[in-house]
């Protein structure tokens, strides 16, 4: 048994082969999620092993855009786990750990413009992977544009994340929706219903993240 061959099947259920990458990627990654909802700083870790397991599934199934975000991911997670745990003077909340905040409009507008132009460069590199690098990508970008969107916006929300902003979860919303759709076509099914599960996740994310700013005010009274 290959663990990272995603044609390794763990089991079978309603006639779907789940490998053994696609159960622990999904799995461990809805927890990483669940976690980041409530701020836990378990997110941290578990996300570090869920991306791993992408990282090799993806590149199985021609998503290189999504291929090459999970180093980005694996990276950040590390980086996430630190700028959670050691805050700055000021920026601890009740626990000791970094507390949540909001962008201003502004802030948020530029974000969304810079990841739409960012979208339009790597949706162009991912559709030409194939022809440039024919030995390591044999087959072509199956969404070049949408994927660079969903891998572009990811990039933002996991920055957003790291800094425990409130924005963070209504850029997830957009990126999971969007991921949960191309999964679906490209085969994924139980990472399709995991993205789909995520946009609740990400509605959840937004109201605790949301609560937890407006109690600051609130105990300064």
């Amino acid at each position: 048994m290959n663990f990272f061959d995603i044609d390794s099947i763990f089991f079978t259920v309603l006639g779907y082969p789940m490998s053994y990458l696609e159960f622990v990627g999904t799995v461990v990654g809805a927890f990483a999620t669940w976690w980041s909802a409530r701020a836990n700083i378990w997110s941290w870790p578990a996300g570090l092993i869920s991306v791993t397991t992408f990282f090799f599934m993806f590149y199985q199934i021609q998503l290189y855009p999504d291929m090459f975000l999970q180093i980005f991911f694996f990276v950040m997670n590390g980086v996430g786990w630190w700028e959670w745990t050691h805050p700055k003077t000021g920026e601890e909340d009740r626990k000791n750990e970094l507390k949540v905040s909001q962008l201003t409009q502004k802030q948020f507008g530029l974000i969304l413009l810079a990841g739409s132009v960012a979208t339009v460069v790597f949706g162009t590199i991912a559709g030409n992977l194939h022809e440039w690098f024919p030995v390591l990508f044999n087959k072509p970008s199956a969404f070049p544009y949408l994927d660079s969107f969903t891998s572009v916006m990811s990039i933002v929300a996991t920055f957003l994340l790291i800094r425990k902003k409130v924005e963070t979860w209504y850029v997830w919303l957009l990126v999971d929706a969007i991921s949960a759709y191309m999964y679906f076509v490209k085969g994924l099914k139980v990472v399709g219903i995991e993205y789909a599960a995520y946009c609740l996740i990400a509605l959840v994310g937004a109201y605790h993240f949301t609560r937890e700013y407006r109690s600051y005010s609130q105990s300064a009274v």
